[in-house]
């Protein structure tokens, strides 16, 4: 049996087949903060389109939020209990990689799981702190928190992406496409049934509405 063939087969010796694992809400919320990032970062530096980074940044915390919620009662490998594992278990993910052995993990990954973890928490704290600037609390202490943390999401981002590329080459399966269509390598039971369309789209249409709301002003307590 070739390698490609044994790439596909499951640990009980079934051929894995392509299954639904991220519902559409993850799936939203992904590619939604992907964008609010980026667009908070490029506007950073420029008071001419200030309106458009608050906007940026504030909806990248409320997308968090939904998250933090999705990720109690949403499908299953949407929740933290499915992917926020040990130490000892993050550890032993890095050395099975090491070993050129990583584990196949449907959902997230140990590691994968707390680097998305620890930078949703960093996001909101970007929110926060940004806040404390625009209300000018603490002077420059906030607006230079608010910088430091920035930096270190950039970097979390930057590692994020690198070991998602890692990941699809040792597993043999594209995780950029699969956080798309949501669909990865898997047994059929271990798919999910739902991929919650309608509450997908009512997240988009919630975080372009607040969106909109911050940008024309319509939420002034947030940017003046």
């Amino acid at each position: 049996m070739n390698t490609s063939v044994n790439d596909t087969i499951g640990a009980t010796g079934k051929l894995r087949q392509s299954i639904l694992v991220w519902d559409m809400p993850v799936r939203v919320f992904h590619w939604l903060l992907v964008i609010c990032f980026a667009g908070a970062w490029l506007t950073s530096e420029s008071e001419r389109l200030a309106m458009i980074h608050y906007a940026f940044g504030y909806t990248a915390g409320l997308l968090v939020l939904i998250r933090l919620v999705w990720g109690v009662i949403g499908t299953r490998y949407a929740r933290f209990s499915q992917f926020l594992k040990s130490p000892k278990a993050v550890m032993e993910h890095f050395m099975a990689m090491l070993r050129g052995r990583p584990h196949h993990d449907v959902g997230h990954n140990p590691a994968g799981g707390l680097v998305m973890f620890v930078l949703m928490l960093l996001i909101l704290l970007i929110g926060f702190t940004g806040y404390l600037t625009v209300k000018e609390f603490f002077g420059n202490f906030a607006s230079e928190m608010h910088e430091a943390v920035a930096s270190l999401a950039l970097a979390l981002v930057i590692l994020h992406i690198c070991a998602a590329i890692l990941m699809s080459v040792l597993e043999r399966q594209n995780l950029v496409k699969s956080m798309v269509n949501g669909k990865k390598l898997g047994m059929p039971e271990q798919g999910i049934r739902y991929p919650q369309y309608l509450i997908g789209s009512l997240i988009f249409l919630g975080a372009i509405y607040f969106f909109y709301l911050t940008l024309s002003g319509g939420l002034p307590s947030l940017t003046q």
